[in-house]
C-alpha cells in the first residue's frame, strides 16, 4: 500500500462567514450529513476522524478530536488532530491514508470547521510572542511579513504592483465563487491595492488574510474500496512532503528562504512530476508576498525572480497557470482551518468549478503554511498533489 492507493471520493463545504450564525458543531453536523448524501455510506461505516488542529475554537479543549466524535456520534478506530498550522488540512489527507494502509481504518471522515471570528480561544501566551516580538511592536503576522517584505525588497528589488495583480486575480476569482465571504466578493483594482491603508509598512490591507468561520470535510477511503462501491471522479494523492521548523537550529538565516524548497522537490519527485507539468497552483496564502516566495521556492521561477514571473503570466482560471482559482483565503476568507485551497483543487479536478473551471484537470498542486517561528521565514511548509482517478 502506499500514498497513491487512496482516494478523496467526497467533499463538502458551507460558505464563508465573516461571523458564524451557528455553532461549530452545527457547522461539523452539516458538512457530514452532505457527504454522506454525496457518497451513500452510513454514518456508522465511517472510523476513523481526522481534524486539522489550526482552530481557534477548539484551542483551549485537549480533547476536541474526541470531543468533535462524541458530539457527532461516530465511534472510529482511529482519532486524530493534526497540529502543523496552515499546513494541517493538507497533513490531515497524508495521515488519513497512513491510518488507511496500515488498516487503522477503513473509511475517513476529515473535518475542517472552525468558528474562531465567534469564538477564540487561542492563546499564544507559552510562545516565542509574548516575550520577544510582541513588546516591541510587532505583533503578529502582519509585522513578520512587513520585515521579510523589506528584506527581500534589499535583496532582490520588489514591485509592489505585481503583487496587486495576484490580488487582484484572486479577487477575480472570488467574484465567481458563490462560497467566499460576501464581505469580500467586491471587485477591486491594481490602484485599490496600492492605495489600501499600510497595515505593516509594507504590507497593506489588500495584502492581508481576514479570518472567517465556516467548514469544510472530506471522505477517503482506499481506491479499492472506492470502486467497490461505487464511487467515481476519485481524487488521488500522489506525493507530499513538509517539513517544520527549517533551519531553526541555525541562528543567521536567509528569511526569503523556506521550507517549501525541500517540500517542492519531494512531493513533486515522489508524484514523478516535475514543477512545469503542475496545471493549477493552489498555494497558502495569508499575505500576497507569501505567493510569490513559494513560486520561487518550488521553482516556477529562480530565486529573485519573482516579479517578472508574475508579470509574464496569466493566473486566472483560464490563464497559462490558473491560481487558487476559489479566490484564496485572501478574496474568499480565512475559514474551515485553512482548507480552502485543498477543497478547490479537489472541486477542479472534479471538474466541477462551475464558471471558473480551469481547462487542465492533469493534477494540481496544493500548499501549507503554517506557523511563524522566530526572526524566520514561516515554520511549517507541505506540499500535495493531487490528480483526478
Amino acid at each position: 500500500m502506499s500514498l497513491r492507493d487512496n482516494a478523496i471520493v467526497a467533499y463538502a463545504e458551507t460558505k464563508v462567514m465573516e461571523k458564524s450564525d451557528r455553532d461549530v458543531f452545527v457547522l461539523g453536523g452539516e458538512i457530514l450529513e452532505e457527504l454522506l448524501d454525496k457518497t451513500g455510506i452510513e454514518k456508522s461505516e465511517i472510523d476513523g476522524l481526522v481534524l486539522a488542529g489550526l482552530t481557534g475554537t477548539g484551542a483551549a479543549n485537549p480533547f476536541w478530536a474526541q470531543t468533535t466524535a462524541d458530539v457527532l456520534g461516530l465511534d472510529v478506530g482511529f482519532c486524530e488532530q493534526v497540529h502543523i498550522g496552515g499546513c494541517s488540512a493538507a497533513g490531515c489527507v497524508v495521515r488519513a491514508a497512513a491510518a488507511i494502509d496500515y488498516g487503522l481504518c477503513d473509511v475517513a471522515f476529515l473535518l475542517f470547521a472552525d468558528t474562531h471570528v465567534l469564538e477564540d480561544k487561542t492563546d499564544h501566551s507559552h510562545s516565542y510572542r509574548r516575550e520577544w516580538t510582541d513588546p516591541y511592536g510587532l505583533m503578529g503576522p502582519p509585522g513578520a511579513f512587513g520585515l521579510l517584505s523589506r528584506a527581500y525588497e534589499a535583496k532582490y528589488g520588489l514591485d509592489y504592483r505585481m503583487l496587486g495583480k495576484i490580488a487582484v486575480t484572486q479577487r477575480n476569482h472570488a467574484l465567481l465563487n458563490e462560497n467566499a465571504c460576501e464581505k469580500l466578493r467586491v471587485p477591486i483594482t491594481v490602484d485599490d491595492y496600492m492605495n489600501s491603508r499600510i497595515i505593516a509598512d509594507p504590507i497593506r490591507l489588500l495584502d492581508c488574510v481576514m479570518r472567517a468561520d465556516g467548514a469544510a470535510g472530506l471522505i477517503m477511503m482506499s481506491r479499492k474500496r472506492a470502486k467497490q462501491k461505487g464511487l467515481t471522479k476519485c481524487i488521488i494523492p500522489i506525493g507530499y512532503a513538509e517539513r517544520t521548523n527549517f533551519k531553526g537550529g541555525e541562528n543567521l538565516v536567509d528569511v526569503t528562504k523556506s521550507g517549501h524548497e525541500g517540500c517542492g522537490k519531494k512531493a513533486l519527485g515522489e508524484a514523478g512530476l516535475s514543477i512545469k507539468d503542475i496545471a493549477s497552483f493552489h498555494p497558502y496564502d495569508d499575505f500576497i508576498i507569501a505567493i510569490m516566495l513559494q513560486f520561487e521556492a518550488f521553482g516556477f521561477c529562480k530565486p529573485g525572480e519573482g516579479v517578472p514571473f508574475i508579470r509574464d503570466h496569466d493566473f486566472s482560471f483560464d490563464g497559462d497557470l490558473p491560481l487558487n482559482t476559489g479566490g484564496g483565503q485572501i478574496s474568499a476568507g480565512q475559514a474551515a482551518c485553512s482548507s480552502h485551497n485543498l477543497v478547490e483543487a479537489v472541486r477542479q479536478l472534479r471538474g466541477e468549478a462551475g464558471k471558473r473551471q480551469v481547462k487542465n484537470t492533469k493534477n494540481a498542486l496544493v500548499t501549507g503554511i503554517g506557523w511563524i517561528n522566530y526572526g524566520r521565514n514561516w515554520g511549517s511548509s507541505a506540499a500535495l498533489v493531487l490528480v483526478p482517478e
